[in-house]
């Protein structure tokens, strides 16, 4: 089991920073039965930009969020910004991986792009079941993307940008398909701001009227239509955020409890314990030693 020592935060790495990728804004590459060896990526990391792996041919495993995935052929898989992620082993991998930032998207021709399901991932997923015909799909559009990618000038941008919203909103579909049941709408858009709201403020806002401030509703109104559209109180959805922060803190670090809860924003580290029990059923060190005894 790969963990961190307790001077050791989880660490972030850039798209800039990366040896294989590379580039500030935007990156491809096609691995060939590459064996990419780093030995960060066998500890527990999270990335701050986005990247999409379409596997041709592969094995190995690895996880995002706490869930073990087995590399399959013919697959997608992709990551989003701030999931923890860790790779058991090096494995040579077939694939086609494109990556892009934030920033990326915050170009006023990408801005669209943002909104997707695919980038937005409300359902934390990884994974995107392919069909024959998606497969064939998603190797000629890429392969499009990787043309122009090597293909430097005045309209390379404009070529990738098009190419890759095609790529993007295909798979959006799929997501939708897989993973969604209900069609947007503008309460569905109150729920999906909620949420993301939540991901970036979870550590220091622990009640609904905060949020409900923060969107410039009511936390009445703001509890109703998360609870209609979601079938969730609209509190659950912090409280789960805030558990699943410390379940991966208590399965990817050595951090103490204490440390933990300050983390989580919890002044009280009792209290913490008190809340990790109520909502999983278990003490914060009783999950840690069952699930490192069965992940071993």
């Amino acid at each position: 089991m790969n963990v961190l020592t307790i001077d050791q935060p989880v660490p972030i790495h850039t798209l800039e920073q990366d040896p294989i990728l590379g580039g500030k804004l935007f990156s491809m590459i096609r691995l060939e039965g590459t064996l990419i060896y780093q030995s960060d990526l066998l500890l527990p990391h999270r990335k701050d930009y986005f990247m999409l792996v379409f596997v041709q041919r592969g094995n190995g495993r690895h996880w995002v969020d706490m869930t073990p995935y087995v590399i399959k052929d013919k697959t997608f898989y992709f990551f989003v910004p701030n999931q923890l992620i860790v790779k058991e082993e090096p494995k040579p991998l077939w694939s086609t991986v494109i990556a892009f930032t934030n920033e990326f998207l915050a170009l006023q021709e990408n801005a669209s792009l943002g909104k997707l399901p695919l980038i937005q991932n409300p359902q934390n997923a990884h994974e995107l079941r392919l069909t024959d015909a998606d497969v064939t799909f998603i190797e000629d559009i890429s392969g499009k993307i990787y043309t122009e990618y090597g293909r430097p000038g005045e309209w390379q941008q404009r070529m990738v940008t098009a190419y890759l919203t095609v790529l993007l909103t295909y798979l959006s579909r799929l997501y939708t398909e897989q993973f969604e049941s209900n069609p947007f709408s503008t309460d569905k858009l109150l729920l999906k701001k909620y949420l993301s709201t939540i991901e970036e403020h979870f550590r220091n806002l622990h009640q609904v009227s905060e949020y409900a401030s923060l969107l410039n509703v009511s936390a009445g109104y703001l509890s109703e239509i998360v609870k209609a559209q979601s079938g969730k109180p609209a509190i659950t959805h912090i409280h789960e955020r805030l558990v699943l922060e410390a379940r991966r803190l208590l399965f990817h670090t050595q951090h103490s409890l204490k440390e933990i809860a300050f983390d989580l924003g919890f002044s009280d580290p009792s209290y913490f314990n008190r809340f990790f029990k109520r909502e999983t059923g278990v003490t914060p060190a009783e999950y840690r030693d069952t699930i490192r005894e069965m992940y071993q």
